[in-house]
């Protein structure tokens, strides 16, 4: 028959649970990962969320010790893979990479989400910018913002510019340097990246905002002419290329990025511990090199950062997309 603990020997059971109730999310963490951790890419492979996605990971994994298995669940601009995640148990064993968009498709789609983009997820932390880069056909006579900005002035709704579609990070970025210089183009939008930029080398456009990883051969040749970054800091790719903002559109700020996101819920102390493991990967020079050559610039940041932007973004595309009026065909 068990004796009775004492009142001291009771005091001091009680600390020791006490204690180690304190303890675990800490103690949780230094154990984690104990098992594959499933990577959702809501994005088909071979774009730039996967080849990010795949680069890192592999990194992180090497230093964990553990498997980070890419899960490739494309469709609805990320939303098929987002709602997967929403509904994964918040334990560290299913994160999401994703990119600006995700942010964007809570005013595209609305109440059509299956979950809420800002209470469903925490950010873990950037990975990369995407520098947008404001591109124009040779044909045109602008050499500068200021050229380009005085001549739609003087040919109000003949310049057309091409977009990847309704919504999309370049017809977003074109929008707010619409409503920032008070010039009026009109918009042509295509069902992707690659007829986007087709469409402007054709002349059926005259201009069009792209990641510079899509026009960077195009500009090297001369096909294209690149007049402004939509980033407030130089690329690494462009670096004769001026920034928007200092170009003569002070304050813009455009610059599309690919994060990894967890589901609300997920332990602080494994939150933190992923962060910590990304940066390091993204300060690793070969992850540096290799990321570079793919036109994207490394961009570590802090888990509250991080979150930070997510909402600042948030709010930036809410109100671009209910000025534009776009919406999901």
């Amino acid at each position: 028959m068990n004796k009775p603990l004492s009142c001291a020997a009771a005091a001091l059971a009680a600390c020791a649970v006490l204690s180690s109730a304190v303890l675990s999310p800490a103690a949780f963490a230094q154990s984690w990962p104990v098992k594959p951790v499933r990577v959702v890419i809501p994005w088909p492979a071979g774009g730039s969320n996967d080849i990010v996605g795949r680069i890192v990971m592999q990194e992180v994994s090497r230093s964990l010790g553990q498997q980070f298995v890419i899960d490739n669940r494309a469709g609805a601009a990320g939303s098929i893979g987002a709602d997967v995640v929403a509904k994964s148990p918040a334990d560290g064993y299913t994160i999401m990479v994703h990119s600006t968009t995700h942010v964007g498709n809570a005013h595209l789609y609305g109440k059509k989400l299956t979950y809420d983009t800002m209470k469903d997820f925490i950010g873990v932390g950037m990975l990369t910018s995407q520098p947008g880069v404001l591109v124009v056909h040779p044909s045109l006579p602008v050499k500068s913002l200021k050229d380009f900005i005085a001549l739609a002035r003087s040919r109000p709704g003949q310049i057309n510019y091409s977009s990847s579609g309704n919504g999309s990070a370049p017809h977003l970025q074109m929008a707010l340097l619409i409503s920032m210089a008070g010039i009026d183009i009109s918009h042509i939008p295509y069902k992707g990246g690659a007829p986007q930029v087709a469409a402007l080398l054709g002349g059926e456009t005259q201009a069009s905002f792209a990641t510079v990883g899509t026009v960077i051969t195009q500009i090297q040749a001369g096909r294209l002419r690149a007049i402004g970054l939509g980033s407030t800091t130089p690329s690494k790719i462009l670096p004769g290329v001026p920034t928007i903002s200092d170009a003569g559109l002070p304050g813009y700020d455009m610059n599309p990025w690919i994060g990894v996101f967890a589901p609300a819920g997920t332990p602080r102390p494994i939150i933190d511990r992923l962060n910590t493991e990304m940066n390091a990967a993204l300060a690793l020079p070969d992850v540096v090199s290799t990321l570079v050559k793919q036109a994207l610039d490394p961009a570590p940041s802090t888990v509250d950062e991080f979150n930070r932007i997510l909402r600042v973004d948030f709010e930036k595309y809410g109100k671009l997309i209910a000025l534009t009026k776009a919406r999901v065909e």
